[in-house]
């Protein structure tokens, strides 16, 4: 079960980063309930408990602890492509925020140029030429 959830997740975390590349918001946050309800199961009271019963009975622990096994290291596959789409967010979010500051700014070096009746450039005026034609 534990496995399963854990493959589940990986799947997950893929095409949350396909939908991420894509620009797919609404397939990302329709991808979120499922992680949580995922995330929620592999960190609870009861999977824990589990794991701690098997110690009990060595036959049994040893099929079990092979297994607890393959599912730490899917879940460690996990962490590493959770954090690859976290960067990737990150690195979007830092573009989206730049290309907002330099549309906002001041910086005559971002000027607009303003075009004449016939569509050519008007050259850059003075200061003091403020009103001139």
């Amino acid at each position: 079960m534990a496995l399963d959830q854990a493959n589940r997740l990986k799947a997950l975390l893929e095409d949350e980063f396909t939908a991420l590349k894509s620009q797919d918001l609404s397939a990302f946050e329709g991808l979120q309930p499922e992680k949580i309800d995922i995330l929620t199961l592999l960190n609870s009271e009861e999977l824990a408990n589990r794991v701690k019963g098997y110690a009990t009975n060595t036959l049994e622990a040893s099929l079990h602890l092979s297994i607890w096994d393959d599912v730490i290291m899917v879940v460690s596959d996990c962490k590493d492509l959770h954090r690859r789409n976290e960067i990737f967010m990150l690195r979007k979010l830092e573009s989206i925020q730049g290309a907002l500051r330099t549309i906002q700014s001041p910086d005559p070096l971002n000027s607009v140029d303003v075009y004449n009746r016939l569509g050519k450039v008007r050259p850059h005026q003075r200061r003091g030429s403020m009103g001139q034609v």
